[in-house]
């Protein structure tokens, strides 16, 4: 039995290799690995891409130009963990260019269509936070934003 752990699987229509050289760009501690072509023996153009393997923030990954039989949808999401309102400002804005939306409560959509949370960490903590009122505050505060906004959301937290 492997011991490697996890490889997410990404499904593109056409679009793998420029999603991969994407996501590498973008985060830290990210390579782009093996790209794979399909052969005469198909279902693609030989000589075109069908997989590439990528790191991304540490994380394994394979894109894969399977068709359009199947697009993403929210009901799988990344969260990306947010020190400060520079790191959501920052990936709220790379995620959303070149045709991505930001959605409610942090979510952006890119314009692959893969679903990201952006979350700044402080926002976790306040949530959780044994004090129900102030956990409250702070969740109504987030329900009505969209890209995330620490110091409101501290501001609620705090009952001002």
């Amino acid at each position: 039995m492997s011991t490697d752990g996890f490889t997410t699987c990404l499904w593109f229509d056409g679009q793998a290799e420029e999603a991969a050289n994407f996501y590498v760009s973008l985060f830290e501690n990210s390579e782009l690995g093996r790209v794979g072509r399909y052969t005469e023996v198909g279902p693609g153009t030989p000589g075109s891409v069908v997989t590439v393997d990528f790191v991304a923030n540490g994380q394994r990954f394979v894109a894969l130009n399977g068709g359009p039989e199947f697009t993403f949808s929210e009901a799988i999401s990344f969260q990306i963990d947010c020190a400060d309102q520079a790191e959501v400002d920052h990936y709220s804005k790379a995620l959303t260019e070149g045709g991505g939306e930001q959605g409610p409560c942090g979510w952006v959509k890119d314009r692959f269509g893969v679903s990201w949370q952006v979350v700044p960490t402080r926002l976790t903590e306040m949530i959780t936070d044994p004090d129900q009122e102030k956990a409250n505050r702070a969740m109504g505060a987030m329900l009505k934003m969209h890209k995330l906004d620490i110091a409101a959301l501290e501001e609620a937290y705090a009952g001002e």
